[in-house]
């Protein structure tokens, strides 16, 4: 195996990993920019199946021009994030993957296209069954009562913050977003 660097909050990175990813980015993109397509077939998400919405969100939260493409510098910045980051900046970056129209707030619509979307990821991977045992809309909807405070309809980024980090089933719902490295990494092992 590669070389192991111990980060700030002691997880283990592997820069063997970091510099094969820097590799096939550089050979899936000489011109320095990654399109949708190319981030899917980087990570060996299909255009279309159970990981393909939740690639999609992952690549505009990683998109911080909102340009439509991911730079080299976007790219380190995010996997920066999730390898290293603390508990709310990983909120924070979540949040931005619910978020699927950047305004600010999250919607019952949105949150549900996630939660269908983790459900299928989930059901797909054989984990954490104990978490099917609500429909789609009765998660939702019990998202939506714990981190909804001001009962509007929607979620800001403040109530999606601290929602979940008051409350551990709702923190566990989120928890495909909150290790984006580990799904990263499980998408690209599973192309060898």
């Amino acid at each position: 195996m590669g070389q192991i660097q111990q980060t700030e909050n002691s997880k283990d990175v592997d820069v063997q990993i970091i510099q094969n990813m820097y590799q096939k980015f550089v050979l899936e993109c000489p011109s320095g920019l990654l399109f949708l397509h190319e981030f899917k077939r980087f990570f060996g998400v299909a255009a279309t199946g159970e990981a393909s919405d939740y690639a999609e969100s992952m690549f505009r939260a990683f998109d911080r021009n909102r340009d439509n493409t991911i730079d080299f510098l976007e790219f380190v910045a995010a996997l920066n994030l999730v390898f290293r980051g603390e508990l709310e900046p990983k909120l924070r970056w979540s949040f931005k993957v619910y978020d699927r129209d950047c305004n600010g707030y999250v919607d019952r619509d949105e949150l549900k296209a996630i939660i269908i979307s983790i459900y299928k990821i989930k059901k797909g991977t054989k984990k954490d069954e104990d978490d099917f045992k609500l429909t789609v809309d009765e998660a939702v909807d019990r998202l939506l009562r714990a981190v909804d405070t001001d009962n509007d309809g929607h979620i800001n980024m403040e109530e999606f913050i601290r929602g979940a980090q008051l409350d551990p089933w709702v923190l566990n719902m989120l928890q495909l977003d909150m290790n984006p490295a580990g799904w990263v990494l499980e998408q690209r092992s599973a192309q060898f």
